[in-house]
C-alpha cells in the first residue's frame, strides 16, 4: 500500500515581519509633551546623576575644544558648532540606554552605557557615515561662503563680534540661510533615530526615515522640541560651557522620553 503524499500547500509564503520607516505607527503629540520630555529627563538625571555629570563633563570638553578650534581657524567655526551639536547624540546613546534600564526596573551601569552602542556598531556606523557626509558638506558650503563674503579668509582674532559685526549682515543672512537647512535636515533625521535603533532590532536607514516622518507629519510640535534643545544648550554654553554638565545629560535622558512619546509601542 503505498504511504499518502503529504499535503503541499500552494500559498505564497507570509511575507517577514519586518519594520518599515512608513508602516512603523506613530503616537500624534500634544504641545504640552516637550515640556513634559525636559521633566522626564531631569528626574532620570537626578536618579544617577553620576552617570549624567560624567557625560556632560564629555559634552562640556567639547566645548572647550570647539573655542580652541575658533581661535586657529574661524572660518569653520561655525560649521563646526553643528558637528559638536551632531556628536550629541551619539554620546547620548549612554544616556538612553540609562533611561531604558530604568523603565524596565533595572539598575544602570557607566560601563554598560558607555557599551550601549557595541552591539548596534554596524547600524551606527552606517548613520554616522551618513551624518559626518552632512557635516563635511556644509563645512564646504561655509568656506564657500566665506570665500565669496570676504576677499580671503578674514582674520578675525578670535573675536565672534567682529565676525558677526553689522558690516557683514549679507554674509551672515547667507551662511544662518545655508546653515538653517543642513541644521534641518540633521534634526530631522536624528531626532529619535539612535534610540530607536537601541531600542528596536531596526536598521539605519529605517530609524532615520522614520524620524524625518515624524518631523514632516508633526512638524510643529518637533519645531518646539528643537527650539528648546537649542535654547538650552546655548544658555548652557554661555557660562564657558558649565552648563553643559547638568543641561546636557538632562536632554539626553529627554531624547529618549520623545522617542518613547512618538512611536507607538509594539
Amino acid at each position: 500500500m503505498s504511504e499518502p503524499k503529504p499535503h503541499v500547500s500552494h500559498e505564497p509564503p507570509a511575507p517577514p515581519d519586518e519594520s518599515s520607516p512608513f508602516t512603523i505607527k506613530l503616537n500624534t503629540l500634544a504641545w504640552r509633551q516637550p515640556f513634559q520630555w525636559l521633566h522626564l529627563g531631569w528626574k532620570d538625571f537626578l536618579r544617577h546623576p553620576g552617570i549624567g555629570l560624567f557625560y556632560g563633563f564629555c559634552f562640556m570638553a567639547m566645548g572647550w575644544g570647539l573655542l580652541a578650534v575658533y581661535k586657529h581657524a574661524p572660518a569653520y567655526m561655525l560649521a563646526l558648532s553643528a558637528g559638536f551639536l551632531l556628536m550629541g547624540p551619539f554620546l547620548c546613546m549612554g544616556l538612553y540606554q540609562v533611561s531604558l534600564r530604568l523603565e524596565r526596573g533595572m539598575a544602570p551601569d557607566l560601563g554598560d552605557s558607555i557599551l550601549a552602542w557595541e552591539s548596534h556598531m554596524s547600524q551606527m556606523a552606517i548613520f554616522g557615515t551618513v551624518l559626518l557626509i552632512l557635516e563635511m558638506v556644509w563645512a564646504r558650503a561655509a568656506l564657500v561662503i566665506f570665500a565669496v563674503s570676504f576677499d580671503g579668509m578674514p582674520d578675525f582674532s578670535g573675536s565672534i563680534t567682529r565676525l558677526l559685526s553689522p558690516d557683514n549682515l549679507g554674509f551672515i543672512i547667507t551662511y544662518l540661510g545655508v546653515g538653517a537647512v543642513f541644521a534641518g535636515l540633521i534634526y530631522a533625521i536624528s531626532a529619535i533615530s539612535i534610540p530607536m535603533m537601541l531600542d528596536q532590532q531596526v536598521d539605519a536607514i529605517t530609524a532615520g526615515l522614520t524620524s524625518l516622518r515624524l518631523v514632516l507629519t508633526q512638524t510643529g510640535v518637533m519645531l518646539l522640541w528643537g527650539a528648546l534643545i537649542t535654547l538650552l544648550v546655548v544658555l548652557a554654553m554661555l557660562p564657558g560651557f558649565a552648563g553643559l554638565l547638568v543641561v546636557g545629560p538632562v536632554l539626553g535622558h529627554a531624547s529618549w522620553h520623545a522617542y518613547r512619546a512618538a512611536v507607538a509601542a509594539e
